[in-house]
């Protein structure tokens, strides 16, 4: 799968919309939501996720708690916060509008 450089920057905006939507959610869980969520087109690489992960929860975006998961293994679940949702709707609204402007340079480029 092709590397996609646009979306790399889009990642907490995917991360906060999938969280107030779904709820508590493990990073691999995440993971699959974006890629089911994109119709296979993007696909979220550990090595992204993670420290996206971990500057959101720096930024008080997300809160992550320890739990067992029914598999019994140790997971992190991660949850928005009063904060991300005030991000997550103003970074919405932006990257909207910015969606919409390329949208139409490229119809009348």
């Amino acid at each position: 799968m092709p590397r996609h450089e646009a979306f790399q920057g889009s990642l907490p905006l995917l991360v906060l919309k999938i969280l107030s939507r779904r709820g508590p959610l493990h990073g691999y869980g995440i993971t699959l939501r974006i890629h089911e969520a994109t119709e296979e087109v993007l696909r979220v690489e550990e090595g992204s996720l993670y420290p996206a992960l971990h500057r959101m929860e720096e930024a008080g975006w997300i809160t992550a708690t320890w739990t067992i998961t029914g598999n019994k293994r140790r997971a992190r679940v991660y949850e928005i916060t009063s904060q991300g949702r005030e991000r997550l709707d103003t970074d919405e609204r932006r990257w909207v509008a910015v969606n919409a402007a390329v949208l139409r340079a490229l119809k009348h480029a």
